[in-house]
């Protein structure tokens, strides 16, 4: 997904929920302004579930919470609000908001031609702000790729990149699977209008 300007003057957070609230579509907040989402393809939708339901079955009987891309993120510190595609709250603090969540250690969003720029660049720098992220994940939807940013004991982040046959790993939530389980089904060659 992409986000697009979607609506102005500058906006309160308070302003923000209620308008959104009224909205068709979903809208990111950033620095009092909102930006549509456009949607996605159907491989886009297909992984992202995919990422979601893996990280849901494993983490079912456990304390951390698994949500979807209907779900914001708070960026620490700020008054801002994204939606990435999965993410994983294992904090207790994000038990006390029902329309946000503002501690994930995993976050994980589908890249697309369009987005793939912002989400390895400007939001990625945002989202690692955040002293609970441990695990940034970047699922293609063109091809057979993950890459994850992960946060070492020394505070700084590492760059892994999972190719297909590769085992993945998630530390934050002590997951590991082969790739092809994320994108099982999905059809590379299909064309995109």
């Amino acid at each position: 997904m992409i986000a697009v300007p979607g609506h102005s003057p500058k906006l309160t957070p308070a302003e923000y929920f209620a308008w959104e609230e009224q909205q068709l579509c979903r809208h990111e907040y950033i620095n009092g302004e909102v930006f549509a989402m456009s949607g996605g393809t159907q491989n886009h939708s297909r992984i992202a579930l995919k990422v979601a339901a893996l990280l849901d079955n494993h983490l079912s009987n456990g304390s951390c919470r698994v949500f979807n891309s209907d779900c914001r993120v708070n960026l620490v510190g700020t008054n801002d609000y994204t939606y990435p595609d999965a993410s994983v709250s294992c904090d207790p603090r994000d038990k006390t908001t029902t329309q946000y969540i503002t501690y994930p250690c995993l976050i994980a969003e589908v890249l697309s031609e369009s987005t793939e720029a912002y989400d390895r660049g400007n939001k990625f720098f945002r989202y690692r702000q955040n002293p609970q992220l441990q695990d940034y994940v970047l699922v293609s939807s063109q091809e057979i790729a993950i890459d994850l940013y992960r946060k070492g004991n020394n505070g700084r982040w590492e760059i892994i990149n999972y190719r297909a046959g590769d085992i993945v790993e998630w530390q934050s939530v002590n997951l590991s699977f082969p790739i092809e389980q994320v994108y099982r089904g999905i059809d590379f060659s299909e064309v995109t209008l």
